[in-house]
């Protein structure tokens, strides 16, 4: 590599801890050391007790929006040094495909649930989520969910297969929820995410306390002393996660257990398709992709292929095909496609595996090749009796391999899928739509994620094995039963979830933002006129009244062009739900903003959407409108480069009533105001 070895060590309490007992970590392509793993004598409870004192409350004094933010910036670094990472990675048996989907693929992850938490989350230190519940007749008793940081730690334990991205797409959420995180890695390649973890922490983005890091073989007692406010995140093989999953203090104190775990996932070949159709190739290269990439040491790989059994040889003769022009070799060489598994151990376990399966299957494809040390070869089996053999259902070798399973119906297919008790990912492959609805509603209680590709969708297909930020990640049964990722879900799967109950002032008061019924404060001057600093909850902006008119409707009918009956018609009005001619809706909506809207420039940049609208009870010629803001919450927007101003998105609950005080329409308008003054997080 070009470089001094690599020693791996602990970071805990704010410190590396150089001294321990040492161990090579052994390169997949050279078999030589490339690294040292120093592994501490380390006191757990008070490396749990550090996070909880010094870490957690550090990021729970920021909002979520400014949690998010470090993540942005962080993954920024990181990026920065990736060719770094890149050069390192190829020691774990990685192409540089391979290692895209480790190294950016988990930067780009951070970046995908940095950004969703800043979307669709309060830009306060916990979660206001959904609408309020009414509880009472007059309204004065509610309820409010919302979600809060845990006073814990999340503890997470990864696999071997992507050091980098496996680590980044737990740390995000936790660290954004407000959860200091301990991060326990499997030695084979944790040089690699140790790499990233050191400029984490050099980079100085993350408060003290909120990020620890453990180099060790086995997680010792860290367990042991866990509480209820701490949770545990687990990837792995499903059998090391239940054994975890069945620790007594785990089962003692209640600490949540995320599992995913590697499974036996499938692809199916639609019955409605033929060899001379582009489904059908995309069928084969979408297998073989997933038996070669990572060198098949992916929890989403295609274990299972299952074709209509008048396909199965035609669909083995084409797996040969391309199988043969995987190039195996040195991954840092750019005609690899192939690399060794992650190291001999590895390689050893995968043939033990093979040989187990090959008892109830029969190989017809090994590629020629040298398989010494981690170095193996790809191959196709072949279960003829699916429908009885279900050990081959229960058995998973992680490397380079599929079986092949043939179907006679989409019935039997969907068993056949299914029997694996739960899978993170299935997938299918034709151009008939009902068929795909058929197979994919009678697969989905099995299968964490779901994907059906036609040569409409393949182009843009993110692939079989590739999860996705904005996408939940996990499955049940097998696969472990627990969810990952999934936008801003990832984000409160971290989080204690609390219905609050009280009257809506008191719950405004509590929550940081208005509530449907909470008294207000009226402004002293247009709140429009106002920067983004000025503007506090619950002040509101109560308008002059308008009277509509017929002449109002007739010329809104006119210039939108919407002749709607109820608007335009008297004897068919007299004849619909309202009896007379009324105004549009969209009417009521845009004379609304003319009563609330200032035309004086001021710190008001624009109206930005609209959100909830509902057109509550009809407005009809000669009736009263009139209009009350009533600022809900804010959100500080980052200032990018091309941005005139710094600026904020104001929510303001907008409530249009008639002249009997009656509730005719209801929203939420946005608009964007300037802030006074630029923040840490606006570019420069």
């Amino acid at each position: 590599m070009g470089r001094d070895k690599i020693k791996v060590t602990s970071y805990i309490k704010g410190e590396w801890i150089e001294q321990g007992k040492e161990t090579d970590l052994i390169s997949a392509v050279t078999n030589e050391p490339v690294a040292q793993m120093v592994e501490a004598d380390i006191n757990y409870k008070s490396a749990l007790e550090y996070a909880r004192t010094v870490g957690g409350p550090k990021l729970r004094e920021m909002t979520i929006h400014e949690r998010a933010f470090k993540i942005k910036f962080l993954g920024q670094y990181l990026m920065e040094r990736k060719e770094k990472y890149y050069e390192i990675s190829t020691h774990t048996g990685a192409t540089r495909a391979d290692s895209w989907i480790d190294i950016e693929g988990g930067i780009i992850t951070a970046f995908g649930i940095s950004s969703k938490s800043r979307r669709h989350l309060s830009d306060l230190p916990w979660h206001v989520e959904g609408d309020t519940e009414r509880l009472s007749r007059k309204g004065s008793f509610m309820g409010q969910h919302i979600c809060v940081p845990k006073h814990g730690v999340a503890v997470h334990i990864n696999a071997f297969n992507f050091p980098i991205w496996g680590m980044l797409e737990k740390l995000a959420p936790a660290i954004i929820s407000g959860m200091p995180v301990i991060v326990k890695p499997s030695p084979i390649g944790s040089y690699l995410s140790w790499e990233v973890f050191k400029d984490i922490i050099e980079s100085g983005m993350l408060p003290e306390g909120s990020v620890q890091y453990i180099a060790a073989d086995k997680p010792g007692d860290l367990l042991d002393h866990l509480n209820s406010q701490d949770s545990v995140a687990f990837t792995g093989s499903a059998l090391t996660g239940k054994k975890l999953k069945a620790h007594p203090n785990i089962i003692a104190n209640n600490v949540s257990f995320n599992l995913e775990a590697d499974s036996l996932n499938c692809s199916i070949l639609g019955e409605d398709v033929t060899p001379d159709m582009e489904e059908f190739d995309l069928f084969i290269k979408e297998v073989a992709r997933e038996m070669t990439v990572k060198t098949g040491q992916k929890c989403t790989a295609i274990r299972r292929t299952i074709v209509p059994e008048h396909l199965e040889e035609k669909v083995i003769d084409a797996l040969k095909a391309r199988l043969k022009k995987t190039t195996i070799g040195d991954p840092a060489q750019k005609e690899t496609r192939m690399g060794p598994l992650a190291s001999s151990l590895q390689a050893e376990r995968f043939e033990e595996q093979l040989q187990q399966l090959s008892e109830i299957t029969e190989t017809v494809y090994m590629a020629d090749g040298d398989q010494k040390n981690a170095f193996t070869n790809p191959r196709v089996l072949v279960c003829h009796k699916p429908m009885q053999v279900d050990e081959v259902h229960r058995l998973e070798a992680f490397g380079p391999m599929t079986t092949v399973m043939p179907y006679k119906t989409a019935e039997e297919a969907i068993e056949i899928a299914n029997k694996a008790n739960g899978s993170l990912v299935g997938s299918l492959f034709t151009a008939d739509d009902d068929l795909a609805h058929k197979i994919t509603m009678g697969c989905a209680p099995y299968h964490g994620r779901f994907m059906v590709i036609n040569k409409n969708s393949a182009g843009e297909s993110t692939g079989h094995g590739s999860p996705i930020a904005s996408l939940v990640h996990g499955g049940p049964g097998h696969a472990g039963g627990g969810e990952e990722l999934g936008g801003a879900r990832a984000v409160l799967h971290n989080m204690q979830r609390i219905a609050l109950q009280g009257s809506p002032t008191t719950l405004r008061n509590i929550v940081k933002q208005h509530i449907k019924g909470a008294e207000t404060r009226e402004s002293e001057k247009h709140p429009f006129q106002k920067y983004f600093e000025e503007l506090e909850i619950g002040e509101a902006f109560t308008t002059d009244k308008r009277t509509v008119t017929e002449k109002d409707v007739e010329d809104f009918a006119e210039l939108s062009g919407d002749h709607f009956y109820a608007h335009t018609d008297p004897e068919a009005a007299a004849r619909s739900l309202f009896g007379k001619i009324v105004a549009h809706g969209y009417f009521v909506l845009s004379a609304t903003a003319g009563l609330f809207v200032h035309p004086d420039e001021g710190p008001v940049m624009l109206n930005y959407g609209l959100e909830n609208l509902r057109f509550v009870a009809p407005v009809a010629p000669g009736d009263i409108i009139q209009a009350k803001l009533i600022l809900k919450r804010k959100n500080v927007r980052q200032q990018k480069k091309d941005d005139p101003f710094p600026f904020g998105v104001v929510y303001w609950d907008v409530e249009v009533m008639n002249q009997q005080d009656v509730l005719v329409a209801e929203y939420t308008i946005l608009t964007l105001m300037k802030r006074k003054k630029k923040l840490p997080i606006d570019e420069k």
